[in-house]
């Protein structure tokens, strides 16, 4: 049977409207979860963890964060399976709807002081059911915007997805940011819950965005209709080593991120440096929208110099920026946090743009949706989940930053050593009765 071959024009339109719905999916689905990284950095210590001595509140408030990153495994095995039985979008819209109101029910959550150990438990459960929305929400985006995409262009169109990474940090950093304009103590006298309020618009405009967009290709032609084993017994059977792999790319991309905005952010912010909050919020406002305009850039650069050498400037860079960013804080000279803070962003934007495309394109067609978000979801467990509490802990043992920059560069090292080892296959390759796909060996070097 002979098929009519789809125009190049339609193949790109049809890539643009998934990229489209990717970005203002995961701009929302982030902007979700930076709300309370941002929270749990200023106020939620004091609110929910009372305690005499603040780098506990603050360690206790990281745990919390920690919790989402715990259980993002269960919501890719879950939203996983859903997407590669049922159909990419049909998990996207369900993700969208649970990260929604589990952020609103936040923003009304009483405090410690007004339901005592009952607050943090209720906080703990939502932030729970955060990690499992967007346990589900970025493999399903990236593959929407990946698999629409033609072959020479997947990074390019995987960048829609991880653009909504930096535009979700600036609105919830500017949003925090503008509220700190109001005065000492407004955003932990309630403004803090405003973000999280806002929130239900967005999930609005997001659902309208996505229901738009048509089910991904790969999907209705490779996937669709086939017989096939359970996608996560297939994905522990035959692609344990790239789920492996993948894992171990993920440490700068995640963790390292984390490290310098969340972390960061009470670092610079607390004793015995004690910046102002309005400068730190200002500075990674700033960076964010830096990250957020370099990002699909990057991403081309990924198609055109390949996706792994990309990968591997954005892990050298990010080193020699973060050491410098930390180191300069004490100083106080706001020139420098800001630059160095953008700077940060644009290394690691090199780190976390062309992940979409590699992390995709690892796996073969079937139980791949299982496949990338049980990899991202115990990666950004590992890495992100405690990385903002393990690097408080470390000062806090060492009485040096100097242990945290050490900490950096190790993960660098495993995330350069894994992505030169991951395998990466090509979508338009003939899938075989096995769905084995052929692996794309050019992916390595230079075009």
């Amino acid at each position: 049977m002979t098929t009519t071959p789809t125009p190049r024009s339609g193949v790109h339109s049809r890539a643009r409207r998934a990229g489209i719905a990717a970005f203002v999916g995961t701009t929302i689905e982030w902007y979700d979860f930076y709300v309370y990284a941002t929270a749990a950095a200023l106020v939620f210590g004091p609110l929910f963890f009372p305690s005499d001595d603040p780098l506990a509140e603050t360690a206790a408030a990281f745990a919390t964060f920690a919790v989402a990153f715990l259980v993002r495994p269960l919501g890719g095995i879950v939203f996983g399976h859903i997407g590669d039985k049922l159909g990419r979008r049909v998990s996207l819209v369900i993700t969208l709807l649970l990260m929604g109101a589990a952020t609103v029910l936040v923003g009304c959550l009483p405090t410690y002081e007004n339901i005592g150990i009952l607050a943090p438990i209720l906080l703990i459960l939502l932030r729970a059911i955060q990690g499992l929305a967007v346990g589900g929400e970025w493999g399903g985006a990236v593959l929407m915007s990946v698999e629409h995409a033609p072959e020479k262009s997947k990074t390019f169109y995987g960048g829609f997805t991880q653009l909504g990474n930096p535009a979700g940090a600036l609105l919830a950093s500017g949003i925090f940011a503008i509220m700190a304009r109001g005065g000492d103590t407004f955003i932990i006298d309630g403004g803090w819950r405003i973000p999280f309020l806002l929130s239900i618009v967005l999930i609005a405009v997001g659902l309208w965005v996505r229901y738009r967009v048509e089910e991904s290709p790969v999907f209705e032609e490779k996937i669709e209709g086939r017989k096939q084993s359970m996608p996560l017994a297939f994905a522990l059977r035959v692609n344990w080593k790239p789920i492996l792999l993948g894992i171990g790319i993920l440490p700068i991309s995640t963790g390292g991120y984390y490290l310098a905005t969340t972390f960061a952010t009470a670092y610079a912010t607390g004793e015995p440096i004690a910046i102002s909050e309005q400068v730190i919020l200002d500075a990674m406002t700033l960076a964010s929208f830096v990250e957020f305009v370099v990002t699909l850039p990057v991403a081309w650069l990924g198609d055109k110099w390949g996706r792994k050498n990309v990968m591997y400037i954005g892990l050298i860079t990010s080193v020699l920026t973060f050491a410098p960013f930390l180191l300069l804080m004490p100083g106080r000279v706001e020139p420098l946090i800001f630059l160095f803070a953008s700077l940060v962003r644009i290394a690691m934007s090199a780190t976390y743009a062309p992940i979409a495309a590699i992390l995709a394109q690892m796996f073969r067609p079937q139980a791949r949706y299982t496949s990338i978000a049980l990899s991202y979801g115990v990666g950004a467990a590992i890495w992100a989940g405690f990385s903002p509490w393990f690097a408080t802990q470390l000062i806090a043992w060492t009485g040096s930053v100097w242990s945290v920059i050490a900490m950096f560069v190790g993960m660098a090292v495993i995330a350069g050593i894994c992505t030169r080892l991951a395998p990466q296959h090509s979508d338009e390759a003939p899938v075989t009765a096995s769905f084995t796909a052929r692996t794309d060996t050019t992916a390595n070097r230079l075009p």
